[in-house]
């Protein structure tokens, strides 16, 4: 199955190429340009943008939460009638040290809020809290 997206590729090995060509500049653009800097790290509507800005040349549903059942495999993420429940639980959990981090960040990848681009997302995401709390302990 073939994601709808605004590029009109037909081809998945085609679109996987594009999607991570167009998303590591948009990555690399995050961090040169201080967007991040200016996020709330550790919180959803932080992720939300970050997935915005790098598949919004790609999706339509860039930064919009997913609206189907996910999984990969035998692993079933968040059902989608609890996943607005689970990220606002996710956003209430501590970040103060690295182990409450990684269980955040470990919590957030078993949500999978989005269609597409969770891995990448999520890491960026990680980095922000790592760099902004970890920094200041």
């Amino acid at each position: 199955m073939i994601l709808e997206n605004k590029l009109g590729i037909q081809d998945s090995a085609e679109l996987a190429r594009e999607e991570e060509r167009i998303s590591k500049k948009k990555a690399v653009e995050l961090f040169e340009k201080g967007i991040l800097d200016k996020l709330e790290c550790g919180k959803f509507s932080s992720l939300k943008i970050i997935h915005k800005y790098l598949f919004d040349d790609i999706y339509y549903f860039a930064g919009e939460i997913r609206n189907v059942n996910l999984a990969k495999g035998n692993f079933r993420f968040a059902p989608l009638m609890y996943l607005e429940t689970a990220l606002e639980n996710i956003d209430k959990m501590p970040q103060s040290n690295f182990n409450e981090i990684i269980e955040k960040y470990v919590e957030m990848n078993i949500a999978h809020p989005f269609r597409e681009g969770n891995g990448r997302n999520s890491r960026i995401w990680l980095d922000c809290i790592l760099k902004n709390k970890l920094v200041k302990l």
